[in-house]
């Protein structure tokens, strides 16, 4: 009688340079006890100087390594048919000055940004006509508008972003966040089509 393994490939994994990918590194096990360990710990790839900084592994390419080791086994696979194996080179760390000239220049260009955008939409003239209405005098400068406007931005840029600093005020996902996964998403649709080499194959392979 077969024995069925069912099999989901994660989507992503992260390894070192020269490390050994096995089976339960790639992917969730469903199986006997008698065969599990045994295929958690079967070597499907040994990561080499050739490879680059991605590595697609078919699910195609996990059956073959299953079935040669394990011909008796009946396979059914779940989920994503491909996964993306990141290898993590050490990084550099950033240094001090690149890191404050980077910091001065986003924040004056975003400084510049809403200074811009005000003027585009003449807030200042817009708050002055406000403060007329309501007071019945002329004031060039209504700071009993512009400063709690001024600190309503800053509060409200925290709160679209949902973060200060490190801590998260609540669990919901903000756009910036959903953003980079649509983006994540996309670029690993990407990889996985033009990494892969089973998945296309031109005229003259044949």
């Amino acid at each position: 009688m077969e024995r069925i393994v069912y099999l989901r490939l994660r989507h992503r994994l992260q390894v070192k340079p020269h490390e050994t990918i096995v089976l339960s590194d790639v992917a969730q096990l469903i199986a006997d006890d008698e065969v599990y360990d045994k295929l958690a710990n079967l070597l499907l790839y040994r990561v080499s100087k050739e490879d680059k900084n991605i590595i697609i592994i078919d699910v195609m390419q996990v059956i073959k390594h299953i079935t040669k080791c394990f011909p008796s086994l009946e396979i059914q696979t779940v989920g994503p048919t491909q996964i993306i194996v990141e290898v993590a080179v050490k990084r550099r760390k950033v240094s001090l000055p690149l890191f404050m000239l980077i910091w001065f220049l986003l924040f004056f260009g975003a400084a510049l940004t809403i200074m811009n955008f005000h003027e585009d939409v003449s807030m200042q003239e817009v708050q002055q006509k406000i403060y007329t209405l309501i007071t019945g005098e002329v004031d060039s400068r209504p700071l009993i508008f512009q400063i709690p406007y001024s600190i309503g931005l800053g509060l409200g840029m925290i709160l679209f972003f949902n973060h200060v600093f490190k801590k998260r005020l609540n669990e919901e996902p903000s756009p910036l966040e959903v953003e980079m996964f649509n983006y994540q998403m996309d670029l690993d649709n990407y990889v996985s089509l033009h990494e892969n080499k089973e998945s296309m194959k031109n005229i003259d392979e044949r």
